[in-house]
C-alpha cells in the first residue's frame, strides 16, 4: 500500500511530499516508510516494523492523517486496501 501526500508551494519553493509505504516483509512482519522532503532535494527515510498486520495500518492511517491535517493532500494511492 503507497500514498503519496504534496502540500502546496509557497512562492519559489519546490512542493514539500510525504510517501507513506506499508510492507510485509519477508518473515512475516510489516514495515511502515515514511519519506519525506522537497521535490528535486534532499529528502528524509524513517522505518518502523510492527508484528501485525492491524497495529501497522492503525499507524499508516495516523501518520496519513497527521500529515493532512498539515495541509498535505493525497495526490496517489496505490494498494487493495489504501485508505483514502
Amino acid at each position: 500500500m503507497r500514498l503519496l501526500l504534496q502540500q502546496r508551494p509557497l512562492a519559489g519553493e519546490n512542493p514539500k511530499y510525504v510517501q507513506l509505504s506499508l510492507q510485509q516483509d519477508m518473515l512475516g512482519g510489516w514495515l511502515l516508510l515514511r519519506e519525506a522532503g522537497q521535490t528535486g532535494g534532499k529528502a528524509t527515510l524513517k522505518k518502523e516494523q510492527f508484528l501485525q498486520q492491524d497495529a501497522a495500518l492503525a499507524a499508516f492511517e495516523r501518520a496519513r492523517d497527521a500529515q493532512i491535517k498539515r495541509g498535505f493532500q493525497v495526490m496517489f494511492a496505490q494498494g487493495a486496501n489504501a485508505p483514502q
